[in-house]
């Protein structure tokens, strides 16, 4: 397969995306019973979010998203999409899950392969590969004052981006980018929809585990064993 021809696939994964992203950044918009510009903007904000962070730090030649007119107008589908269609809130909370996990899939593979194909090594590709995921979403919890989904408090969510990019550099490594990419979207989603279904979460940093805290225990420890003991006589 020519260079044009896996970039256009790429293009397309991106695509899926955006739309998927925007949907669920006007759903959330809905949810808070925000205004129409409101409503636009998160839903923008959240399916062109990471992919223009990303090519911000590739270099390669502005966003993607501002050069190309399906970007924009794909994610003004997905906030039409939520806007026109009325869908009762149980049914969105079941089929929110699997959007959300394709999205994500999509997205890491997206800017994995991306990273890989301007010449760009592992590490650069799973760092791009993960934000390109995770920075819509970033950028729109920071927007409406909450703590990122991605720093804690849900299920995993940035690792099954990680997951998702290392199989793409993996398949990119055997010439494989389109096999790839539906493999790391097949693995990013179902690493998200299985970590909700079993509740999975990373174990979270307490006060009393840090390393200061580890450090400061150890030297009363040590202070307590120099320190001469005198028995009492009953």
């Amino acid at each position: 397969m020519t260079s044009e021809a896996v970039m256009a696939f790429l293009q397309w994964v991106d695509l899926i995306g955006v739309l998927f992203n925007a949907m669920l950044g006007a759903v959330i918009a809905r949810g808070a019973r925000m205004d129409i510009i409101a409503f636009l903007v998160l839903g923008i904000m959240t399916g062109l979010g990471g992919g223009m962070i990303r090519d911000t730090l590739l270099q390669v030649g502005p966003p993607v998203a501002l050069t190309d007119w399906r970007y924009l107008t794909t994610a003004l589908c997905g906030c039409g999409i939520v806007a026109l269609i009325h869908v009762p809130k149980r049914w969105w909370d079941r089929i929110w899950p699997p959007i959300d996990a394709v999205a994500v899939g999509a997205w890491a593979a997206t800017g994995t392969m991306k990273t890989l194909e301007h010449g760009f090594g592992v590490l650069p590709a799973l760092m791009l590969g993960t934000i390109t995921a995770v920075g819509g979403g970033f950028v729109r919890d920071v927007v409406l004052r909450r703590i990122p989904g991605i720093l804690g408090g849900n299920t995993l969510y940035a690792v099954p981006a990680i997951l998702a990019s290392a199989v793409a550099v993996v398949f990119h490594h055997f010439g494989m980018t389109v096999i790839g990419s539906v493999a790391a979207i097949v693995v990013g989603a179902s690493t998200i929809l299985l970590a909700r279904w079993k509740g999975l979460v990373l174990p979270v940093a307490h006060e009393d585990v840090t390393l200061n805290a580890a450090l400061r225990k150890a030297m009363r420890r040590s202070k307590d064993s120099w320190r001469p003991r005198f028995r009492r006589d009953a």
